[in-house]
Protein backbone atom coordinates (compact mmCIF):
# COMPACT_ATOMS: atom_id res chain seq x y z
CA UNK A 1 0.00 0.00 0.00
CA UNK A 2 1.42 3.30 -0.77
CA UNK A 3 2.14 5.19 2.53
CA UNK A 4 3.30 8.72 4.31
CA UNK A 5 4.55 8.70 7.35
CA UNK A 6 5.40 11.60 9.26
CA UNK A 7 7.61 11.58 12.25
CA UNK A 8 9.81 14.26 14.56
CA UNK A 9 6.83 15.81 16.43
CA UNK A 10 6.50 16.08 20.17
CA UNK A 11 6.60 19.18 22.94
CA UNK A 12 9.14 22.00 22.69
CA UNK A 13 8.99 25.08 24.39
CA UNK A 14 8.31 28.58 22.70
CA UNK A 15 11.12 29.94 20.85
CA UNK A 16 12.27 26.38 20.25
CA UNK A 17 13.30 24.31 16.72
CA UNK A 18 11.30 20.84 15.38
CA UNK A 19 12.28 19.37 12.45
CA UNK A 20 9.72 17.10 10.99
CA UNK A 21 10.16 14.08 8.25
CA UNK A 22 8.04 12.93 6.01
CA UNK A 23 9.08 9.86 4.31
CA UNK A 24 7.04 7.95 1.47
CA UNK A 25 6.91 3.60 0.75
CA UNK A 26 5.70 2.50 -2.19
CA UNK A 27 6.08 5.40 -4.14
CA UNK A 28 9.04 8.11 -5.40
CA UNK A 29 8.28 11.57 -3.85
CA UNK A 30 10.06 12.52 -6.37
CA UNK A 31 7.28 12.31 -8.88
CA UNK A 32 5.39 14.39 -6.59
CA UNK A 33 4.82 17.73 -5.45
CA UNK A 34 5.08 17.85 -1.27
CA UNK A 35 2.52 19.57 0.56
CA UNK A 36 2.94 20.27 4.69
CA UNK A 37 -0.39 21.09 6.42
CA UNK A 38 -1.87 21.26 9.93
CA UNK A 39 -4.74 21.13 12.05
CA UNK A 40 -5.47 22.35 15.32
CA UNK A 41 -8.51 21.84 17.34
CA UNK A 42 -11.65 23.77 16.06
CA UNK A 43 -9.93 24.77 12.86
CA UNK A 44 -9.31 23.97 9.31
CA UNK A 45 -6.48 22.31 7.68
CA UNK A 46 -4.11 24.64 6.93
CA UNK A 47 -1.33 24.06 4.21
CA UNK A 48 2.46 25.38 5.27
CA UNK A 49 4.53 24.50 2.69
CA UNK A 50 4.60 23.44 -0.60
CA UNK A 51 7.77 21.86 -2.41
CA UNK A 52 8.09 21.21 -6.08
CA UNK A 53 8.96 18.06 -7.71
CA UNK A 54 12.98 20.31 -8.57
CA UNK A 55 13.10 21.08 -4.62
CA UNK A 56 12.25 24.88 -4.77
CA UNK A 57 9.10 26.06 -2.70
CA UNK A 58 7.17 28.86 -3.29
CA UNK A 59 5.80 31.62 -0.83
CA UNK A 60 5.06 29.98 2.53
CA UNK A 61 1.57 31.84 4.20
CA UNK A 62 2.28 34.78 6.68
CA UNK A 63 1.36 32.40 9.41
CA UNK A 64 4.53 30.81 9.05
CA UNK A 65 7.04 33.10 6.98
CA UNK A 66 10.01 33.36 7.90
CA UNK A 67 10.32 30.58 9.93
CA UNK A 68 9.60 27.18 8.32
CA UNK A 69 11.20 25.86 5.44
CA UNK A 70 10.40 22.79 3.31
CA UNK A 71 13.17 20.64 1.57
CA UNK A 72 13.57 17.21 0.02
CA UNK A 73 15.80 14.76 -0.23
CA UNK A 74 14.84 12.24 -3.18
CA UNK A 75 17.88 9.61 -2.64
CA UNK A 76 16.17 8.92 1.29
CA UNK A 77 12.47 9.53 -0.91
CA UNK A 78 12.16 11.70 2.61
CA UNK A 79 10.66 15.39 2.68
CA UNK A 80 11.43 17.64 5.46
CA UNK A 81 9.94 20.50 7.44
CA UNK A 82 12.24 22.80 9.53
CA UNK A 83 10.16 24.80 12.39
CA UNK A 84 12.69 27.57 13.80
CA UNK A 85 11.20 29.95 16.57
CA UNK A 86 7.85 28.38 17.54
CA UNK A 87 4.91 29.40 18.92
CA UNK A 88 1.93 28.28 20.78
CA UNK A 89 -0.16 29.05 17.89
CA UNK A 90 1.66 26.26 15.83
CA UNK A 91 0.49 23.78 18.24
CA UNK A 92 -1.34 21.13 15.82
CA UNK A 93 -1.12 17.94 14.02
CA UNK A 94 1.06 18.04 11.14
CA UNK A 95 0.43 15.88 7.99
CA UNK A 96 2.41 15.36 4.46
CA UNK A 97 0.55 14.99 0.91
CA UNK A 98 1.31 14.21 -2.36
CA UNK A 99 -0.19 15.36 -5.53
CA UNK A 100 0.83 14.23 -8.68
CA UNK A 101 0.22 17.49 -10.81
CA UNK A 102 3.10 19.88 -11.69
CA UNK A 103 1.96 23.13 -9.28
CA UNK A 104 2.32 23.25 -5.57
CA UNK A 105 -1.02 24.02 -3.88
CA UNK A 106 -1.78 25.07 -0.59
CA UNK A 107 -5.56 23.49 -1.27
CA UNK A 108 -5.87 19.80 0.73
CA UNK A 109 -8.38 19.12 -1.85
CA UNK A 110 -5.55 19.02 -4.26
CA UNK A 111 -3.74 16.56 -2.62
CA UNK A 112 -4.60 12.60 -3.01
CA UNK A 113 -2.07 10.92 -0.80
CA UNK A 114 -2.19 12.01 2.95
CA UNK A 115 0.00 10.61 5.89
CA UNK A 116 -1.21 9.70 9.66
CA UNK A 117 0.07 12.74 11.08
CA UNK A 118 2.34 14.27 13.81
CA UNK A 119 1.66 16.06 17.18
CA UNK A 120 3.41 19.20 17.70
CA UNK A 121 3.26 20.84 21.14
CA UNK A 122 4.46 24.37 21.82
CA UNK A 123 3.68 24.97 25.41
CA UNK A 124 5.91 26.60 28.69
Amino acid sequence: QLQLVESGGGLVLPGGSLRLSCTASGFSLDDYVIGWFRQAPGKEREGVSCIRKSGTSTNYPDSVKGRFAASRDNAKNTVYLQMNSLKPEDTAVYYCAARSGLACQYSPDFYGYWGQGTQVTVSS
